[in-house]
C-alpha cells in the first residue's frame, strides 16, 4: 500500500498558507520562519536598510566534539563484532554506516 505525506507550511505570522521558509541570524542565534510571499517580501523590505549598511561576516567554524571514552568503547565493540562476522572494517577511522546499522540490528545497540 502506498502512502503520500503532504507537508503544508503555515505562515508563522498570520496563520495562513506559507510559501517559503526564511532563514536568518540575529544576536548570535540562527532562526527560521515560515512566511507567505507577501510577508517574506515585507520581512526583506524592512531588513534592507540594515543589510545595505552591514558587512558580511564569515560563519564561525563549529567546534569538533571530542571523542568520549564511551564512544571509543562502542567503536571497538562494533569493530570486534564486524570482525567476528567476517565484515572488513579498518582499525582506525570512521566505521561505515552500513556496518553500524548491521551491528545495531544484530545487537539492539543504539
Amino acid at each position: 500500500m502506498a502512502q503520500r505525506v503532504t507537508v503544508a507550511l503555515e505562515d508563522d505570522l498570520d496563520g495562513g498558507p506559507a510559501d517559503e521558509t526564511v532563514r536568518f541570524a540575529f544576536g548570535g542565534a540562527d532562526y527560521e520562519i515560515d512566511l507567505s510571499k507577501k510577508n517574506a517580501a515585507t520581512f526583506r523590505k524592512k531588513l534592507a536598510p540594515f543589510v545595505e549598511h552591514a558587512r558580511k561576516a564569515g560563519r564561525a567554524q563549529p567546534r569538533r566534539a571530542s571523542r568520549t571514552a564511551a564512544s571509543r568503547q562502542r567503536s571497538g565493540d562494533i569493530r570486534a563484532w564486524a570482525k567476528d562476522h567476517g565484515i572488513e572494517v579498518s582499525e582506525r577511522g570512521r566505521i561505515p554506516a552500513s556496518v553500524v546499522e548491521q551491528y545495531q540490528a544484530a545487537t539492539g545497540g543504539g
